[in-house]
């Protein structure tokens, strides 16, 4: 399920989904454009983006008459087993229902959201509703091997019948949530809920569910394929007949943070990865049954399979299917008396997102943008394009930088990722252009010893575009992009003046249309003069310069000036300043609109139009 919409029509929904939002992990809240400011991401037709979340798997929780809802999603609802929860929420905050998905996340939110706002939730769901649980989708770690019994079981409940419960699990595994819940047992019963941590080959009619006491230790030949590896696994647990949803984690090395197979199968079964240091796991080496010289002079401890199976199971944990070996890869796997929280030990993959959030408008963030932030743990960036972000990552750790601490800010956020966190490196506009993604992947390469991989190179990490001030500035005239353009950045604090000089010669006598970034600062004001004059050279006083200050923002300023107008008393350090070549024009529209454009050469007789 992808993360929670808040979906309002205006402002006073907006901002009881706001206040709401700080309470429902990862949300984010979509509003009506030409109603609503100040949200995440503004829609035009609320029946198609509410079919749009819907179909992408979004938990939606919509702050609109449960009518529209309704007749928005009955044309497209298929199967109730893969779709995503979704909640009617009043306007006055005073009612909350869950109309779809009561078993697959929707009275849980109700239940949070009602606990926010101090009401009752209208949960309709009859298990959930007379005992307080659902079988088919019980506490945090418990999984239900066969969901589609759950509901002969709950009927017969329901109707005041018996069930017959056989538990298989370790003593010390808490089933206070079922045994509490009001349920009447009795070994004669046809029904049966069945608890283990085992499969059956042969064919089954109890409800199985079962709870997350194993954990499965993997060892394995750099680059082992994914498909290898999960025939051998899954080979594994059928002849030791061992269910693998009653699997909580995959444990290794942390040396195999990078490794793709391994990646790729918690990403098949859900289940997540935990690493482990070699000082860690040469701790288990007292508990394992063939310690190997051989694996400690290579990664500096005796086991790798078994002692990560263990040291993930915890203290009191056995090896119930010791070291296995087929073709490079290793595996065993270990018991737990209780259920194993997996974000209790060892510590996951670490991750990080550089992301582009655009000019500074919301409108102007892409999707992908908003989940991986929405995704992300730890948010590291420049002040201002974190206050930007407003509400969206209340509650995250936010780690904030001044101008001129770049370094340390993509070491911050490199820190926190190979420390397993999820973490997102903000920039704005596009995150690679002139931002933080060329310097992440400078500091990873020269973390590096020789061919010898370090904790950086191992880290999950990707960019994420963004609109860059470019797109937005032109976007705001009309075209003036509409032909071979580049872009130049006047700072000369990395980069020394002599080589913009040629720069901006070569671009001048290409006759392209430049962007100039970075065009003064407090202390540089005379190199915008400078570029003027270059250019002015080749291209006569009067092309267009657009100047575009704030963009997306609230004091937003668009200018168009002459190039011999050019001045640095006209722009500021968040000007972007765009120049027309030799082709460029401007003209005021019949509302007295200024447009700039730079034509193709697509004119009416190519086409053939008088």
């Amino acid at each position: 399920m992808n993360h929670p919409v808040f979906v309002v029509l205006n402002q006073k929904g907006a901002a009881l989904a706001q206040r709401l939002a700080v309470h429902v992990p990862n949300s984010t809240v979509h509003g009506l454009k030409t109603r609503v400011s100040g949200v995440d991401v503004r829609f035009e037709k609320t029946i198609n983006h509410v079919q749009d979340l819907f179909s992408q798997g979004h938990a939606i929780i919509a702050v609109v008459s449960s009518g529209i809802i309704i007749r928005a999603l009955a044309p497209i609802l298929t199967d109730k087993t893969r779709e995503p929860p979704v909640l009617s929420l009043s306007e006055d905050g005073g009612t909350v229902v869950p109309l779809l998905g009561g078993h697959r996340g929707a009275n849980d939110l109700a239940r949070i959201i009602s606990s926010a706002l101090n009401i009752n939730s209208s949960i309709t769901t009859a298990g959930d509703a007379r005992f307080g649980i659902m079988l088919d989708n019980p506490p945090e770690g418990w999984r239900v091997a066969n969901p589609d019994k759950a509901k002969s079981v709950m009927a017969a409940l329901l109707n005041d019948e018996t069930v017959n419960l056989k538990d298989e699990t370790p003593v010390g595994v808490d089933k206070s949530w079922l045994l509490n819940s009001g349920f009447s047992f009795s070994e004669k019963s046809s029904q049966t809920i069945r608890l283990t941590y085992s499969c059956f080959l042969e064919q089954n009619n109890d409800l199985v569910i079962l709870p997350t006491v194993l954990a499965l230790g993997i060892g394995c030949e750099r680059g082992i394929d994914f498909k290898v590896l999960k025939k051998f696994i899954y080979s594994v647990l059928k002849k030791n007949r061992l269910s693998i949803d009653a699997i909580s984690c995959i444990a290794t090395i942390d040396l195999k943070e990078d490794e793709t197979g391994i990646r790729e199968m918690a990403s098949a079964s859900g289940i997540p990865v935990r690493l482990f240091t070699a000082a860690e796991l040469e701790r288990e080496t007292f508990r394992i049954s063939e310690p190997s010289e051989y694996v400690f002079d290579s990664v500096g401890t005796h086991s790798v399979c078994e002692a990560s199976a263990l040291a993930a199971a915890g203290p009191d944990s056995t090896v119930i299917v010791s070291k296995q070996i087929s073709n490079g890869v290793t595996c065993a796997i270990a018991l737990s008396p209780r259920i194993i929280e997996p974000m209790n030990v060892g510590r996951g993959c670490g991750r990080l997102a550089i992301v582009g959030i655009g000019p500074g408008s919301n409108d102007w963030r892409t999707p992908e943008a908003t989940n991986e932030i929405n995704r992300a743990t730890d948010i590291v960036g420049y002040k201002l394009y974190l206050d930007l972000l407003g509400t969206s990552i209340e509650g995250k750790n936010c780690h904030e930088y001044q101008l001129g601490e770049e370094r340390e800010r993509v070491v911050k956020a490199l820190r926190l990722a190979s420390e397993g966190k999820e973490v997102a490196l903000i920039s704005s506009g596009d995150s690679g252009i002139y931002a933080m993604a060329c310097l992440v992947f400078e500091l990873i390469e020269e973390s590096s010893a020789g061919d010898v991989k370090s904790e950086w190179q191992r880290i999950e990490t990707h960019v994420v575009p963004g609109i860059s001030a470019l797109q937005a500035a032109a976007s705001r005239v009309g075209a003036p992009l509409g032909h071979d353009f580049c872009t130049i950045s006047l700072s000369d604090l990395l980069t020394p003046w002599s080589s913009i000089e040629k720069r901006l010669n070569a671009a001048a006598a290409g006759d392209f249309v430049i962007a100039l970034y970075n065009p003064v600062s407090k202390k540089r004001r005379k190199q915008l003069g400078r570029a003027r004059d270059i250019l002015l050279q080749s291209r006569a006083p009067e092309t267009p310069v657009v100047l575009a200050k704030n963009l997306g923002r609230a004091r937003e300023k668009i200018d168009v000036i002459n190039l011999g107008d050019l001045d640095a008393d006209l722009v500021d350090m968040l000007t972007l300043v765009l120049v027309g070549n030799k082709t460029t024009r401007r003209f005021r529209n019949t509302d007295d609109t200024e447009f700039v454009y730079t034509p193709r050469g697509y004119t009416m007789e190519k086409k053939g139009i008088k």
